[in-house]
């Protein structure tokens, strides 16, 4: 067998070993046997090299007109789109989701980088009449400066590419960490944009885990701006972290969204929604389809045609074209699931399939869990409750669409919900009432597309929004500015009273 490939740092333009000599293994989750890679396993004093290095090379990146920004993200976007099947294939090795999902993955990292390029020579402010004489007013956005950029393992490319983007177009100069099960797709994104020609310092990559290297990086003092896509758990630790030196912070953290399928459903088309939100990425997307609620009238007929398709699905090696859903991301996240699926059952609620984790042959060698549904539960449950961040769906029955509602928005989170039904009437004062940031009519709970704004509401984050031109907004400053031509003191309020 070839040796592992050792990967490392992107640091002020250079691909360098941290700075302790450490490092750790990358693994393949639905082949623990497959060493993916080894990363290196950084600290505190690489922090300080790579901040230091976005710091200095703001001063310049700042100046860069951002048209010409914009064309480094072009030829960007075009190497990605070169390289997609690559990566791909890269992606499902480290990270487990099925080749067709990590395409889909790494697609979404090209569009959001052809659209950012775009706003190169988009990024328009406004001019407006002046209430004096002889007065011009407008705004323009000015950048903030370094970006702290903390990514998760379950969109390793996409979401990166959902902060550097919109970061350089405005121009900042980033700091990336990603997540510890998933840096090798970090690493082709940064490599993709050090070939297309990003300056030395502009983009850096630091691996490691968290508290050694994603805590003193939200913490230092010359970060203006931080985004971080997570846990609610860790996402209120950089809130607290952030809050006393005023940072800009994004939070994009969890959800337990919902399908609500009424009695005037296309139900094939509700099962293959429910379906594929709650088992797509094998569950592990905040934006999962992990409740469905569904009128009493059709529940029976709806459960069996969902367990059945749930049954059905072949899970395995998502480099097998045949897998349908691949493994849990480690064990850890195994173990959490399989706790979830024990309190479900203390609750009370209906195993109808799956519980347990898939043993033998090829399964033995990963993290594979069976796809898990339960029946008739109570929306209070702590399975209809918490993100579980796997492949369990929790069916719960409801008398009407105002009930729905009510069971729909009895989470404290607010991500993305959807509704089947054919009566318009009902799509809409559901997507009125519905607590949540995005909706769908007919259509699963997943699939956001990079020119609309992506994010939730309560506790699923902290208000921003990532994609479209709503990221321009965080990555960015407002500055009005106003040139008074009269050639005499003018007081705004005072002489316009």
């Amino acid at each position: 067998m070839a040796p592992p490939r050792i990967y490392k740092n992107f640091i002020d333009g250079e691909w360098v070993d941290s700075l302790c000599g450490q490092t750790f293994e990358n693994l393949n989750p639905a082949n623990r046997d497959d060493l993916v890679g080894i990363f290196p396993k950084s600290g505190p004093d690489d922090i300080d090299r790579a901040v230091n290095a976005a710091r200095e090379a703001y001063k310049s990146w700042r100046l860069v007109p951002a048209p010409k920004r914009g064309e480094i993200l072009f030829r960007a976007a075009r190497l990605l789109q070169e390289r997609k099947e690559t990566l791909a294939q890269q992606m499902t090795r480290e990270m487990g989701k099925v080749l067709e999902e990590a395409r889909g993955d790494v697609q979404e990292a090209i569009d959001m980088t052809f659209y950012m390029a775009g706003e190169g020579r988009r990024q328009f402010g406004q001019t407006t009449p002046s209430e004096l004489p002889n007065k011009f007013c407008m705004t323009v956005r000015s950048p903030i400066g370094v970006a702290a950029l903390i990514t998760p393992w379950n969109f390793p490319m996409a979401i990166p590419a959902w902060k550097c983007m919109p970061a350089l177009i405005c121009g900042n100069t980033v700091v990336l960490k990603p997540a510890e099960d998933t840096p090798l797709s970090a690493y082709n994104l940064v490599q993709v944009l050090e070939e297309a020609g990003i300056p030395r310092g502009v983009v850096n990559l630091v691996c490691g885990f968290g508290p050694e290297v994603g805590a003193p990086l939200v913490r230092h003092p010359d970060v203006r701006l931080v985004s971080f896509t997570g846990s609610g758990e860790v996402g209120r630790d950089v809130a607290a972290a952030c809050a006393s030196s005023f940072k800009h912070t994004c939070l994009e953290m969890g959800g337990k969204n919902v399908i609500i399928v009424m009695d005037d459903a296309n139900l094939d088309l509700a099962v293959d929604g429910a379906v594929w939100g709650g088992f797509g990425t094998t569950g592990q997307r905040c934006t999962a389809a992990s409740r469905v609620v569904v009128h009493k009238k059709v529940y029976k007929e709806f459960a069996e045609v969902l367990v059945a398709h749930a049954e059905a699905l072949r899970v395995g090696d998502g480099l097998d074209p045949a897998t349908q859903m691949g493994p849990l991301i480690n064990e850890a996240q195994l173990a959490t699931v399989d706790r979830y699926v024990q309190i479900g059952k203390d609750e009370g609620a209906k195993l109808l399939c799956g519980g347990k984790r898939l043993t033998g042959g090829l399964y033995d060698r990963g993290s594979f869990y069976a796809p898990t549904v339960f029946g008739d539960c109570d929306p209070r449950m702590r399975i209809a409750q918490e993100e579980i961040f796997g492949p369990v769906v929790s069916l719960i029955p409801c008398d009407d669409l105002d009930h729905a509602i009510e069971i729909g928005n009895s989470v404290i989170y607010g991500l993305s919900s959807a509704i089947y039904t054919q009566d318009v009437s009902k799509a809409f004062r559901a997507m009125r009432d519905m607590e949540t940031g995005i909706f769908y009519v007919n259509a699963s709970t997943i699939g956001a597309e990079t020119h609309l704004p992506f994010g939730g509401m309560k506790q699923t984050g902290n208000g921003h929004r990532e994609a479209a031109t709503a990221a321009l907004d965080f990555y960015s400053e407002w500055k009005s500015v106003y040139v008074d031509f009269s050639g005499k003191l003018q007081r705004a309020q005072i002489d316009n009273a």
